[in-house]
């Protein structure tokens, strides 16, 4: 494909994109107006299926096709990383030794690290209710166990780091997400459809159907995404060198 062809093709295509906002825009509220049929209808949609937390119902409810794709996004994310920061045959791993720590920031890692995890898990156990979810809580639970790698050694990160069992826990969130939209095509409903268990007692953690189920898969999938794209960063910054070690 010639140059021209390629910018005649990227014109037409953003000629039409800009077509399509500009429609929208166009159609939009006036701005600082006291109507709002998108907010009211994600409020009411909410509401009825006992989700507190409006945003999650629209993450895993209203629009939970579209966050299947933020999740392969990111788990396709972790398999090009995996593959372009593998070792390679002209490079070896090299142990780091262990570096003097002061004992303020060992202390404070250390004290630190459970606190933040648990803030992480909690964030992901009560996406539905408050503000946060899935996305958030497991960003947090990931870095949270790095604290070791600044409060101790890179190979005390390590022991609490398998990779190949985050990657698995990685594979496992985002199948799990599939499998609950499946299981309501199963059920005879559509896909990620919010009908398969009961809504439950509003404001409540086992509340809002499968909002909660989505929202934990999400969350695992993250926390082992970050894990294992830090991994793959920190295994290129700290322990893989150029040459065959001989």
């Amino acid at each position: 494909m010639s140059r021209r062809v390629r910018l005649w093709l990227v014109a037409v295509g953003g000629a039409g994109l800009a077509v399509l906002f500009t429609a929208a825009a166009l159609d939009l509220p006036a701005f600082g107006g006291d109507h709002h049929p998108y907010g009211d209808r994600a409020v009411h949609a909410s509401l009825a299926r006992h989700t507190a937390n409006v945003i999650a119902s629209v993450n895993f409810d209203q629009r939970a096709f579209d966050t299947l794709g933020e999740m392969t996004i990111l788990f396709a994310a972790v398999v090009g990383c995996g593959i372009l920061l593998r070792q390679t045959r002209d490079e070896h791993r090299a142990h780091p030794e262990p570096q003097e720590v002061a004992r303020p920031v060992r202390r404070y890692a250390l004290l630190v690290l459970p606190l933040a995890l648990l803030t992480g898990l909690y964030v992901i156990a009560h996406g539905q209710l408050s503000p946060g979810g899935g996305f958030q809580g497991g960003v947090v639970a990931a870095t949270s166990l790095h604290l070791l790698y600044l409060g101790a050694d890179y190979r005390a990160l390590e022991r609490v780091r398998p990779v190949g069992l985050y990657e698995t826990g990685d594979a496992i969130a985002t199948s799990a997400y599939v499998v609950t939209g499946l299981a309501g095509l199963i059920g005879g409903s559509a896909f990620l459809a919010n009908t398969l268990l009961p809504y439950g007692t509003f404001n409540t953690l086992s509340s809002g159907g499968t909002v909660p189920l989505l929202n934990a898969a999400v969350g695992m999938e993250v926390a082992c995404a970050v894990v294992v794209l830090l991994a793959r960063f920190l295994d290129q910054a700290v322990e893989i060198e150029k040459g065959n070690g001989t």
